[in-house]
């Protein structure tokens, strides 16, 4: 199981991260400002339950590395820690984050919207790369069970994803204007995440 401090330390990076201007939350602002907010709010719920597939995917993965070969799992670490870097590197540069302003095409109903973000999220391999890179990062060795710690963390950051994501989607008309006003928020918000980024990603490449 994870310790409180474990568990705290981890959403207050993903509830940052999460709320850092990218694709994901910009597309549900732009959906709750264009088409209303339930439809906001279903595509949101949808990218959040998208991130189980990949909280399998690093539980089982990462697990069967350690257990077939660490030089595998080394590389893992070290590819995973630059990955991170490089996305820290851009997020830095960022001007803050994509455009909510517009969405095109978007005639779906609420339930279509729901398991297109689902879909959309489910096979992204950026999503795969980031979770495997990230989640490992709040992993507690000496409390053993890795794959256990990894899955809990996974359905943590959804949890937040989800409740995060269905508030921008009720809020997408405030929210979306606020941005709009204050477009140096975005950017000092992707600053932020993404120096999280780069620490975390020299923490993988350096831990033992």
């Amino acid at each position: 199981m994870l310790t409180t401090e474990q568990l705290l330390a981890f959403l207050a990076a993903a509830i940052l991260l999460t709320l850092s201007p990218g694709p994901d939350n910009m597309m549900v602002l732009g959906i709750g400002m264009a088409k209303g907010r339930l439809r906001g709010m279903a595509f949101g719920l949808g990218c959040a339950l998208g991130c189980l597939s990949h909280t399998l995917l690093a539980a089982l993965g990462v697990s069967a590395l350690i257990a077939a070969s660490p030089v595998a799992f080394t590389a893992l670490k070290i590819c995973g820690g630059l990955y991170l870097a490089w996305m820290g590197f851009n997020a830095i540069r960022s001007r803050g984050g994509a455009n909510a302003s517009r969405v095109e095409g978007v005639t779906e109903s609420a339930r279509t919207l729901f398991f297109r973000g689902v879909f959309a999220n489910a096979i992204n391999p950026k999503v795969v790369l980031f979770f495997l890179s990230f989640l490992p990062q709040f992993v507690a060795s000496q409390r053993g069970d890795a794959n256990l710690q990894i899955a809990l963390l996974g359905l943590a950051f959804t949890a937040q994803a989800a409740v995060l994501f269905g508030l921008l989607g009720y809020f997408s008309g405030a929210v979306g204007g606020w941005l709009s006003r204050r477009p140096r928020a975005g950017m000092w918000l992707d600053r932020i995440a993404g120096t999280i980024f780069i620490a975390l990603g020299l923490r993988l490449i350096v831990a033992r």
